[in-house]
């Protein structure tokens, strides 16, 4: 599946989303290993864990297929989809 910038730029923004959650969860919470949490707690800590798990693949597979669709550096294009990510309103490079 062919991917365009934009769209790694937007998985990229999910998956740092979920992770934000996780880390908000982390927080709130506390440590999984640290301390007991409910079995609410848990299951909405480990559904948050398997959501940004998922997008972060994802979003890395989807940019390993854009590297060898334009043949640049896979590193590259992570550097320059994360860069974009972190600036809402940042328009992806042209060159």
């Amino acid at each position: 599946m062919a991917h365009t910038f934009e769209e790694l730029v937007q998985k990229q923004r999910a998956a740092d989303a979920a992770h934000t959650m996780v880390e908000e969860l982390r927080e709130t919470y506390g440590p999984p290993a640290e301390r007991g949490m409910t079995g609410v707690q848990s299951g909405t800590y480990e559904t948050a864990l398997r959501a940004w798990r998922d997008l972060a693949r994802e979003a890395q597979t989807a940019l390993s297929e854009y590297a060898k669709d334009t043949g640049r550096p896979r590193a590259d294009i992570e550097a320059e989809v994360e860069r974009a990510a972190a600036a809402p309103g940042e328009r992806p490079p042209t060159g």
